[in-house]
């Protein structure tokens, strides 16, 4: 038994030295065909082939489509333009608000006030003061006004622009009230787009509602005179229109000696801005100007976009006139 013994130990030895499996190896072989294609395992004997066939294989690639991506989040609710003071009409103040009023649902939804709060608000031309809601039923609310503050003055600021496409003429009218002007009047020019004239802008009386938004923004009552569509030669013509005794200055690119920001102005005496249309002054409007009184000036040598013009002539003139 011992001699046996020997003998198969070198028999198996022998099978191993040699690269053939042994009886062992056989089921092991069978089991996993694969395993026996890998020379390596094999002439390790048992104890490597064993080790091949436990060796886990890498998983397979999927064919499948790839799992849908998760659905986007819900989009966040349109938010209300933020204002800094509510404005009403003089017979506003003595009646209910209906809640589908912008400015109720900025009360009850922006600012989230309940019965008994209170809110910054004004009479539009008229006095400052603090409101108090008092009844928020389901298609009105109820409030009270107290004034705080005078009327402010007028400002001392006209501002002449030449008609512009809608879009920009929405920005002036914000942004322009929101600096602060006493009038605003579009004119027609030589070398405006007649068609501009006959925008929803001036037809549906959507114009105020920017002068609104400028005004509350501003935390100011008093909103600017607006005309438009008035020939450029009719205004200058019209002795009613333009302040007496104002300084006049004309914005323009090419006949201008003199920067905006050079000019001298006095804070007792009112101004008038005119900027001319997207394509500028013609020169028959540069001399009906100048016949008018106004000494032409520029704001630089770069090329602005007129609402871009209109923001940094004004804030200058506010300067000078030590408004800002």
């Amino acid at each position: 038994m011992r001699g046996a013994k020997a003998r198969i130990y070198d028999k198996s030895t022998r099978n191993s030295a040699a690269g053939r499996p042994h009886r062992g190896d056989r089921a092991t072989v069978a089991a996993n065909p694969g395993a026996a294609a890998a020379p390596g395992p094999a002439a390790r004997g048992l104890i490597g082939t064993a080790a091949a066939a436990s060796t886990p294989l890498p998983p397979a690639r999927s064919c499948a489509a790839p799992a849908p991506a998760p659905p986007p989040c819900r989009p966040p609710r349109p938010r209300l333009p933020a204002v800094n003071l509510i404005l009403f009409e003089p017979a506003e103040l003595s009646r209910p608000l209906p809640r589908a009023d912008r400015r109720a649902a900025h009360v009850l939804g922006v600012l989230r006030r309940q019965t008994g709060d209170t809110f910054d608000a004004g009479v539009i031309d008229g006095p400052r003061g603090t409101a108090t809601l008092t009844a928020v039923g389901p298609e009105t609310i109820a409030f009270t006004f107290v004034a705080t503050q005078p009327p402010p003055p007028p400002e001392p600021v006209t501002l002449l622009v030449g008609l512009p496409r809608p879009q920009t003429a929405r920005d002036i009218l914000r942004d322009a009230t929101t600096l602060g002007v006493g009038a605003l009047h579009f004119v027609r020019t030589e070398k405006g787009e007649p068609s501009y004239a006959q925008s929803s802008l001036w037809a549906a009386g959507e114009w105020r509602r920017h002068v609104l938004a400028g005004a509350e923004q501003a935390f100011a009552t008093r909103l600017p005179r607006v005309t438009h569509g008035t020939a450029l030669r009719d205004l200058l013509a019209d002795p009613a229109a333009l302040p007496a005794g104002a300084t006049r200055l004309a914005l323009d690119n090419y006949e201008s000696p003199v920067a905006l920001a050079a000019v001298p102005l006095a804070a007792a005496v009112p101004l008038v801005l005119a900027l001319g249309s997207e394509r500028g002054w013609s020169a028959a409007e540069r001399t009906a100007l100048r016949a008018a009184g106004f000494a032409c000036v520029h704001l630089g040598a770069r090329v602005l976009r007129t609402e871009t013009a209109v923001v940094a002539a004004l804030t200058l003139a506010r300067a000078r006139l030590g408004l800002l």
